[in-house]
């Protein structure tokens, strides 16, 4: 049992990382700009994320995922206005001459913004209340090792997709010269941003 449970984690966890939103491109750009370790720090935050919503599925909290439900609003709202500053931020910015040295900082600062981005992302919410529903968690006990086992999955896929991506990013690091950057930069700041202002027009369904 509690191995099909870790199964069924990763495999949550995999897909609900994998697809390529404003958390994919923040850790490229971060793996471009920085290195590899920036970049998959970056995703790991996202998968600590995931898995805080693991938890939540995984024990049952019924309460918790109600809450989320009952202030979607101020979570998209939130959760937009980061997209925005983020996109903003990315795209005024100038890349550097030198490859930026890591500090515990720097990773740290990359960790825990990426964690309240994905905490507060709405797609991160939509796609937990619809694996709620569709696989009946937090709405059906289960013992603790088996939600143990699907906690730690969750995290071992979402945390294997980041360590991929940055990998395969990481590879074309050095053919990506400055005045590229700078377009990257400009781009990847102008996605965040569209992602912010979808964020902030969902707020008017919920308000309406």
């Amino acid at each position: 049992m509690p191995l099909d449970y870790l199964l069924k984690g990763l495999i949550i966890g995999f897909s609900i990382a994998a697809p390529v939103g404003p958390i994919g491109v923040l850790t490229i750009k971060r793996t471009l700009a920085e290195g590899r370790l920036s970049g998959f720090v970056t995703g790991m935050g996202a998968a600590m994320a995931d898995t805080v919503y693991g938890f939540i599925a995984g024990f049952g909290l019924t309460v918790i995922s109600a809450f989320l439900l009952t202030q979607a609003f101020w979570i998209k709202l939130i959760g937009g206005l980061f997209l925005l500053f983020l996109g903003v931020k990315s795209f005024i910015s100038k890349p550097a001459s030198n490859a930026a040295k890591l500090d515990s900082k720097g990773l740290f600062s990359n960790f825990v913004s990426t964690f309240f981005l994905t905490l507060t992302s709405p797609v991160t919410i939509l796609s937990f209340v619809a694996i709620f529903a569709g696989l009946g968690l937090g709405t059906t006990k289960t013992d603790y090792t088996s939600s143990l086992s699907l906690v730690f999955g969750i995290f071992l896929g979402s945390a294997l997709w980041w360590l991929i991506l940055s990998s395969v990013v990481g590879f074309f690091q050095t053919k990506i010269t400055p005045e590229r950057l700078v377009w990257i930069n400009r781009l990847s700041g102008l996605i965040l941003l569209s992602f912010g202002l979808l964020a902030l027009y969902s707020c008017l369904d919920i308000k309406n």
